[in-house]
């Protein structure tokens, strides 16, 4: 048997060996160096610039510099050329049928694509942005699609916006009820039924994996509780506009709004079967109109979330406020949210003991999912960012129970409400809606959290109604600014005493700076003064009772 070698082999070897690989290798530096010597070294050339010796070397420099600025505009135009040209192929592609003469206006009027405005634009507060898109979106659209988060319809409606459609003329307003997967199937229907009393209703539920234009997307083995690809509700939709289409005998157009993360860019995905609008996790993604023509009769309008009045309740405030413009304090927004929520649900949900207050409870989680910061102390901001972005999100399953009787929005009226149903097919919407609640396989009750409502969310739809809000380099500076002022007081108080002691010390110079005469003279009034008061009181001394 042989034994096993216990010892690494060596890497001696002999001397001819080695002599004749050093050969080789200096042979073929010797002909790496030979190709770059036949190929020869490009050095790149120094720019001298004008010499100061030249004549009128400031206007070759003023020629060069506008020469420079010239290619760069130059640049400039071409490459927006080429990107109006590949809107027009776009336009093309997705309409074969319809003629460049009449897509043209429909991009003049929506899609500026001017420079300057861009820049304006930026520099704007972005609350007044959303503000005046929103009001282009409903001015240009002939049917309105609320869009509603079904684990909280009523807290995702505003009545200031539903008042404005109401009072723009005739526009028909349409409650589209997104993520009713995350819902039970007994409160979907609970809610559906309180909502068609007021609007035509449609049950929707958005795809989450659509294709982007010209990608390739990767197949996944496992997927996610609750988040089918299948979107559901996307027929009924369609045939209610389609009806409404026909029954108006023309094009028209349809605008989507609603409130930060309750899936307006992912309707209109899900619609046209492509990922078009851009969307996310995070809140507040859309900041400008989009327009998406579906077909030649049909146009869909994206527009930015509405804007939340901060005189809403904190749970409101911390739910449907984008983190991207709000001030956004994860523990106040966590714990207001809490507030709302079944307690013994919660503990259940995600899996942490029993808790007295919201802190408590972000600490349990923190050392529960293994959230730590340095020294090993539990990241409670940490635990709070992750509350509420499950909560805000579309993965945590949680309802609320519709009001026990219904009453009519105070902007609403039987007339407009019969005018609002006008014109569309309300029994084939019944029957889709039954079909599309049948096929959403949502979660039980006993696993999903009872929150309680704070009801209609209001919002800000006048531009004048938003604070002017300063730049965070101004209020910086105001804040040192008031540092500034506190220590100028305590200079100026330092200053007075300052003075004070000065004064005595400068009244004390001038005396012993007084000639010699005054200074006499002064004494010897003192004296006069002194016996004088001396002579009084010998008059009025008495040895009997004084003396001791």
């Amino acid at each position: 048997m042989k034994r096993p070698k216990l010892k690494k082999a060596s890497k001696r070897m002999t001397c001819h060996k080695r002599y004749k690989i050093q050969k080789k290798v200096r042979e073929h530096h010797r002909k790496l160096r030979k190709e770059a010597k036949k190929r020869g070294r490009k050095k790149p050339r120094k720019d001298l610039g004008v010499p100061n010796s030249a004549p009128f070397k400031e206007a070759l420099l003023r020629e060069a510099e506008l020469r420079k600025q010239q290619l760069e505009e130059l640049k400039q135009q071409q490459k927006l050329d080429r990107q109006k040209e590949q809107e027009k192929k776009r336009k093309l592609d997705t309409n074969p049928g319809v003629e460049p003469s009449k897509v043209e206006p429909v991009k003049e009027e929506f899609e500026p694509c001017n420079i300057k405005n861009k820049a304006k634009v930026n520099k704007q507060n972005p609350k007044k942005l959303y503000c005046q898109e929103l009001k282009k979106v409903i001015e240009a659209s002939d049917v309105v699609l609320e869009v509603l988060d079904a684990r909280d319809p009523l807290g995702s409606r505003c009545p200031q916006v539903e008042e404005a459609i109401v009072q723009s003329g005739q526009k028909k307003l349409v409650l589209v009820v997104n993520k009713s997967d995350l819902v039970p199937k007994e409160n979907l229907e609970n809610w559906l039924n309180y909502l068609k009393k007021e609007l035509p209703t449609v049950v929707f539920r958005a795809s989450t994996n659509v294709k982007d234009k010209g990608k390739i997307t990767k197949v996944r083995r496992k997927a996610a509780p609750f988040k089918s690809e299948v979107c559901f509700g996307k027929e009924g939709l369609w045939k209610l506009l389609r009806g409404f289409q026909e029954t108006s005998g023309r094009a028209i157009q349809v605008g989507v709004i609603g409130f930060p993360n309750v899936g307006k860019s992912s309707i209109i995905n899900s619609l046209k079967q492509e990922r078009i609008c851009n969307v996310g996790v995070s809140m507040g993604l859309t900041r400008h109109m989009q327009v998406v023509p579906l077909d030649k009769q049909i146009t869909i309008i994206d527009a930015p979330s509405f804007i939340v009045s901060p005189l809403n309740s904190p749970t409101a405030l911390a739910l449907r406020s984008p983190a991207s413009i709000e001030v956004f304090k994860p523990v106040e927004a966590a714990s207001a949210i809490l507030s709302q929520a079944d307690a013994r649900q919660v503990v259940l949900k995600f899996t942490v003991p029993d808790f007295k207050d919201s802190l408590e409870f972000f600490t349990l989680l923190a050392q529960r999912r293994g959230l730590h910061q340095k020294g090993g102390s539990p990241n409670v901001e940490g635990a709070a960012k992750l509350v509420w972005s499950e909560w805000t999100g579309g993965s945590l399953s949680y309802y609320c129970h519709p009001p026990t009787s219904w009453t009519p929005s105070p902007h609403f009226n039987e007339s407009i409400v019969t005018d609002m149903k006008s014109g569309f097919n309300l029994e084939e919407l019944e029957k889709n809606n039954a079909h599309s609640i049948q096929a959403i396989r949502g979660p039980r009750l006993a696993s999903s959290i009872l929150f309680q409502s704070s009801g209609l969310t209001n919002g800000v739809t006048e531009e004048k109604d938003i604070p002017e809000e300063l730049p965070k380099w101004k209020e910086r500076q105001q804040e040192e600014g008031e540092d500034y002022e506190d220590m100028d007081s305590d200079q100026e108080s330092v200053e007075e005493a300052d003075k004070k002691s000065s004064n005595m010390s400068h009244a004390e110079e001038d005396w012993e700076v007084l000639p010699e005469e005054s200074q006499a003279d002064e004494q010897s009034a003192q004296c006069c003064v002194l016996e004088r008061m001396t002579e009084d009181e010998d008059d009025a001394y008495d040895f009997s009772t004084d003396y001791v």
